[in-house]
């Protein structure tokens, strides 16, 4: 028995997406991208971020910002629906965790890591999710600011995923641990 599948236009698309709020862990996440070279996976972060409802993205270091034709070409013009800021010095984004009531977690491979599908804050939790640097990852520095160090569990002989990767996976797990069994 054949069954005829019916894609969503883009206007449905939109309509059912205006109906959606994303749960409290998610709707308050900042993303933070420190050192990160790619425009590309800064468009993504964007879209990534729009796509999830995240607050805020956080941008510091020589990562690049908008306006840049590079990244609106991979954020589809999430950079104009998500809430960012710039900082050259990452200890003003640091120093606004702190002030706000943000847990600082860094994905990072380090020996006091945890598996990011162990990490189960309360709802109500404010988590700022820091991603560094393409290569060299989140510098030294800055992870001894992090309250928590989180790392995707990875099973094959490659030991990293792109930072675009990451990002989506990490923000799926914070809307799948939101969300009712």
């Amino acid at each position: 028995m054949s069954q005829v599948i019916r894609k969503k236009t883009t206007r449905e698309i939109y309509a059912s997406h205006r109906l959606r709020t994303p749960p409290p862990l998610v709707a308050g996440m900042v993303l933070w991208l420190h050192n990160v070279r790619s425009m590309h996976n800064v468009g993504s972060a964007f879209r990534t971020a729009d796509a999830f409802g995240v607050r805020s993205l956080f941008l510091s270091g020589y990562t690049p910002c908008p306006p840049r034709a590079e990244i609106t070409k991979t954020a589809l013009g999430a950079e104009e629906s998500v809430s960012w800021r710039h900082a050259s010095d990452p200890l003003e984004h640091v120093s606004w965790c702190r002030e706000n009531g943000y847990v600082l977690a860094g994905l990072e491979q380090t020996h006091q890591s945890r598996l990011l599908t162990e990490y189960r804050p309360a709802p109500e939790t404010l988590v700022c999710l820091l991603f560094g640097n393409e290569v060299t990852g989140i510098d030294s520095p800055l992870l001894t600011e992090c309250d928590e160090l989180l790392e995707i569990p990875q099973y094959g002989t490659k030991h990293s995923f792109n930072i675009s990767v990451s990002l989506g996976i990490t923000c799926y797990h914070f809307l799948h641990i939101s969300l009712p069994s």
